[in-house]
């Protein structure tokens, strides 16, 4: 095989495709991976989740400085906080990760070929850049992420009027921040600036943030992040932002139709993503597009064109990372010839404010649809010794376990850790445990995960602690 040849070729090095690439080789397939940007990682590692990680980060530490110190009988100067120095601690995570893949690509031989990929013939990509020419592929898989969808009212600047990747290389803090969407983008970002120092306001087009989460949580979490200082506006729709001395908000109330104005210094739009299938040849090749512009795959993830895949955010489902992820390895192992599978009831989804909210499975207002019959087993982290001494109680664990054989359906975390906290109820469900499995099941004390199991508990006799 030639070094323009390879069993797999695959087009984007983002978590879905760098993930891919990776496990294809672990798997003794020649693998290459296609990616321009510069550095590999894609918008996750580079202008998505990690460097909102280090921010949110960043911003929370000013909050527990600024206001939990005091109350542990820690004393402090004034917190002041230095953007540029912020942005440059960001920026080293984001190397620090970016460079950890490529020494990846190095140790497990995949080669990274410079560039943009198109599909200019079955098991055939044509490169343009560093890395320019045509390269043969026995398979090609397609993890080519997504990209800031932006409403026809509004157009970017990243300067004034920015997407979560200009959010993120504010200069300074703004005075007045709106953000344009009550989803997990808005939310978090929306949180960095607000701790920061900065006055937000949201305007959320539907009746509730966070669409899709379980109805509870989703009241709580907007009272928690109305009383940290966070202004929302639901139900609103943003008819336009106009530039001026200040940026001018305009939105109708769906209620009423009325119209209202806002005033910023910088607006983020956050109003979600779409696929990224531009340039990819994918017309020329017959590959189907279904009405959301999602590159349409078999249970197997194979598109109509033979020996051609594709994973993640260009296919159905939820844009995460994680989801890519596992997405990347089973079609690596397909191809290998083994039994890849994604099991697409136990993907968790988490956002990152503080308190963190995390999910896994059903939510009740989906059971109630389904007609299933179900029992609801809840503990607060006010109840949790460890939430009450680190000053973190605000929230609970919600477990939905079927009423008739107590099997785990689904479970709902506002509080500390809650992104970690999940994962011990994803590996449940994954097995198939009732909640008296996790009620059993021995926790350290003193820790967050002891809510957990209370909140298993009350699917029974009940919790102790509440």
């Amino acid at each position: 095989m030639s070094e323009t040849e390879f069993d797999l070729v695959v087009i984007g090095g983002g978590p879905g495709g760098y993930y891919c690439a990776i496990r294809a080789a672990q798997l003794g397939l020649k693998t290459a991976c296609v990616e321009g940007r510069g550095t590999l990682g894609g918008t996750c590692l580079n202008v998505g989740c990690i460097p909102s990680k280090a921010l949110l980060h960043s911003s929370e530490l000013v909050h527990e400085t600024g206001d939990n110190f005091a109350k542990m009988g820690i004393s402090v100067g004034e917190v002041s906080v230095d953007v540029a120095k912020m942005l440059e601690y960001k920026q080293g995570v984001i190397d620090s990760n970016t460079g950890g893949i490529e020494f990846l690509f190095k140790k497990n031989k995949v080669t990274w070929l410079k560039g943009y990929g198109k599909i200019t013939g079955k098991g055939q990509v044509e490169v343009s850049g560093e890395s320019e020419g045509t390269y043969k592929a026995k398979n090609i898989v397609i993890a080519t992420g997504s990209d800031v969808a932006v409403p026809p009212f509004v157009e970017l600047d990243e300067e004034r009027i920015v997407s979560s990747t200009g959010a993120l290389e504010l200069k300074e803090v703004p005075k007045k921040m709106v953000v344009i969407g009550a989803g997990v983008i808005g939310l978090e970002l929306g949180s960095v600036w607000h701790r920061l120092g900065a006055e937000v306001s949201v305007i959320e087009y539907l009746d509730q943030i966070t669409p899709g989460m379980d109805g509870e949580i989703c009241k709580t979490f907007q009272r928690t992040l109305k009383k940290q200082g966070i202004d929302f506006t639901l139900g609103a729709a943003v008819q336009s932002v106009e530039k001026g001395e200040r940026l001018t908000v305009t939105y109708k109330l769906r209620k009423d139709d009325s119209e209202h104005t806002m005033e910023a210094d910088v607006v983020l739009v956050a109003t979600g993503r779409k696929p990224y299938t531009e340039g990819l040849g994918l017309d020329d090749m017959g590959i189907e597009l279904d009405n959301r512009g999602r590159i349409v795959v078999d249970q197997h993830f194979k598109t109509r064109l033979d020996g051609c895949y594709a994973i993640g955010d260009v296919i159905a489902g939820p844009m995460l990372a994680h989801k890519a992820e596992d997405e990347g390895g089973a079609v690596a192992e397909i191809i290998a010839g083994q039994a890849g599978h994604v099991n697409y009831d136990v993907i968790p989804s988490v956002i990152y404010t503080s308190p963190e909210v995390a999910a896994v499975g059903k939510t009740e207002e989906q059971l109630k649809e389904e007609g299933r019959a179900y029992k609801v087993g809840k503990f607060p982290f006010m109840g949790n010794g460890r939430a009450k001494a680190n000053l973190v109680a605000d929230g609970f664990v919600k477990i939905l376990a079927d009423k008739e054989t107590d099997r785990i359906l689904g479970c709902h975390i506002m509080g500390p850790a809650a992104g970690d906290l999940i994962h011990e109820v994803c590996v449940a469900m994954e097995f198939g445990a009732a909640a008296e499995d996790l009620a059993r099941t021995c926790h350290a004390h003193p820790t967050f995960s002891e809510a957990v199991r209370e909140a298993a508990l009350a699917c029974g006799d009940g919790a102790i602690h509440a």
